[in-house]
């Protein structure tokens, strides 16, 4: 009886110590993001004994990203799921990845990532945060209540971008743009009340935030690189033990892995139902493509001329792309 006394004792103190990390994304419930994070969730729960629990908050409950990173500071939540401009405000190169017509496939995104994401985890850490997860969302694509064919016709347009996202308003208004800064959240309603009528987003994420009932058109330009990234406090993090903090590395940044493959898949067959649902794609000539891509080289240099990102990731990136694009060969 002594012995059984002393086990249940010891199970019901494992629980009583268990951790929660309490995390917030506005990535709607039911999605491929959240399948995933809440698949990596159970395994660190399976893995840590119970130690460790992960609760998400979905669909922007607890606020925008400004709000969310407040919360975490006050120690309401442990961590969000963010895209890298989002993140921008609390590290610069968070945003490395979205720079404007930065990439023109996905082979170079993946052998400059295979360089940078050891880097951008490491500038995480000097920031206060653990990046627990790092994956590409896809391309952004221009999308369009109104057809655009060009830059002018994209002058014309009430664009918006991220609030907050430094980067996407600088790449706008290097081509004669002035965009409309809102949160993610407010996207749909805004394109629904014609507050704007353009926006960019990957196929899939079009669709997943119903921004497809309201666009019809989709310039086939690469615009930028959306990455997602979970983040936790570092004081939360490094409360761990050892061994639970690597499982929730393992199994969280494995759930991040997993979108990876899943994110590809479901941006060709978004794409595929948009064309179905009547969106009109339009891949510009040659030289309107020479003119996009001039505009992303004039917004990138303006961008690192002005620290938005650190001269050392600037430098590792330039290396980096160099070496994927073959240069020297």
């Amino acid at each position: 009886m002594k012995t059984l006394a002393l086990l249940a004792l010891a199970f019901v103190c494992s629980f009583a110590h268990a951790t929660t990390i309490k995390i917030a994304t506005v990535a709607p419930d039911g999605t491929a993001w959240m399948r995933e994070m809440r698949a990596g969730a159970d395994a660190v729960k399976k893995d840590t004994a119970g130690r460790v629990e992960i609760k998400y908050y979905p669909g922007g409950v607890m606020g925008d990203e400004a709000t969310v990173l407040r919360k975490i500071k006050i120690g309401q939540l442990q961590g969000g799921a963010f895209t890298g401009g989002e993140l921008s405000g609390v590290d610069k190169d968070a945003q490395i990845y979205s720079l404007p017509f930065l990439f023109k496939t996905q082979d170079e995104v993946d052998k400059v990532r295979a360089q940078l994401d050891p880097l951008l985890k490491k500038s995480f850490e000097a920031a206060g945060f653990e990046a627990v997860g790092i994956s590409g969302g896809g391309f952004a694509y221009l999308m369009s209540v109104k057809d655009i064919k060009n830059k002018d016709d994209l002058k014309a347009a009430k664009v918006w971008v991220p609030q907050g996202d430094r980067i996407a308003a600088a790449g706008f208004k290097a081509g004669g743009v002035t965009p409309i800064p809102l949160p993610l959240a407010d996207v749909y309603t805004s394109l629904q009340t014609g507050l704007i009528d353009t926006a960019a987003n990957t196929p899939a994420g079009a669709i997943a935030f119903q921004w497809h009932t309201k666009i019809k058109y989709m310039v086939d330009l690469p615009l930028t690189y959306v990455v997602g990234i979970l983040v936790i406090d570092k004081k939360s993090f490094d409360a761990l033990s050892a061994a639970d903090q690597k499982a929730v590395n393992d199994d969280l940044g494995a759930a991040f892995t997993r979108l990876e493959k899943i994110n590809r898949d479901d941006n060709a067959q978004a794409r595929d139902a948009l064309q179905k649902q009547g969106v009109t794609i339009f891949a510009p000539n040659a030289d309107e493509t020479k003119s996009w891509e001039s505009v992303g080289v004039a917004a990138r240099k303006e961008l690192i001329g002005q620290g938005e990102i650190t001269p050392a990731m600037a430098a590792a990136l330039d290396k980096a792309l160099a070496a994927a694009r073959g240069a020297g060969k």
